[in-house]
């Protein structure tokens, strides 16, 4: 996990970080005609290259006048041309020494500057989970914080009340219910031949008086 965020990371750095290509150096040309120069004032940044064509029958030439920096062409017949790349900025006035009526000059501005690079953004890092021996996430740490405790009531406090005891269940309904007993022929018999004894004897007793 830790590796796969910081290859994440490094990616998004990367995309991030802009890219400045190389800068395209442009050519522009100046004409040699009609003993004058064609553009007569021409603007180029540094890096640029200016070819200059002659199209006159008579011989030309370019030889600068003021500049930062001096140079002088060959005398150029017609269809021939002449370049040269400029590396300082500033004005580069130049004209023809065979013609010396034929004037123009160059403006060399500074190269554009390159825009200042996006901050780079980090992906946030990511802290992977402890995991136990069986691979499942181990268990968070107990909080810290000491439970709560209750205060032991004090004498005022007034005394909890009592469960209500257990209402006793009527003896009908805690007893079961009892198949009537079967009684014995034989003591029914025996019942019956003493009843008649008794019966007899009270008899016997109340005629005597």
């Amino acid at each position: 996990m830790r590796r796969a965020a910081l290859a994440v990371a490094g990616l998004l750095v990367f995309l991030n970080v802009p890219f400045a290509g190389p800068a395209t150096a442009a050519t522009q040309q100046v004409m040699m005609q009609d003993y004058a120069y064609s553009p007569a004032a021409l603007t180029v940044r540094v890096g640029d290259t200016v070819t200059w064509m002659q199209h006159d029958q008579a011989p030309h030439d370019v030889v600068t006048t003021s500049a930062p920096v001096a140079f002088r062409s060959p005398q150029l017949s017609a269809g021939q041309s002449w370049s040269y790349t400029f590396r300082q900025p500033g004005t580069y006035q130049y004209y023809c020494s065979v013609h010396p009526d034929m004037r123009a000059s160059v403006t060399v501005l500074p190269a554009p500057t390159p825009a200042p690079p996006k901050p780079a953004t980090t992906a946030p890092r990511t802290t992977p989970r402890q995991t136990t021996a069986a691979g499942t996430p181990a268990a968070a740490a107990p909080p810290t914080t000491p439970p709560a405790t209750t205060p032991p009531p004090t004498a005022t406090d007034p005394a909890a009340p009592a469960a209500p005891a257990a209402e006793p269940q009527p003896a009908v309904q805690q007893a079961t219910a009892a198949t009537p007993a079967t009684l014995d022929p034989m003591l029914l018999v025996a019942g019956l031949v003493t009843g008649i004894a008794v019966l007899c004897l009270l008899l016997l007793s109340s005629r005597r008086a």
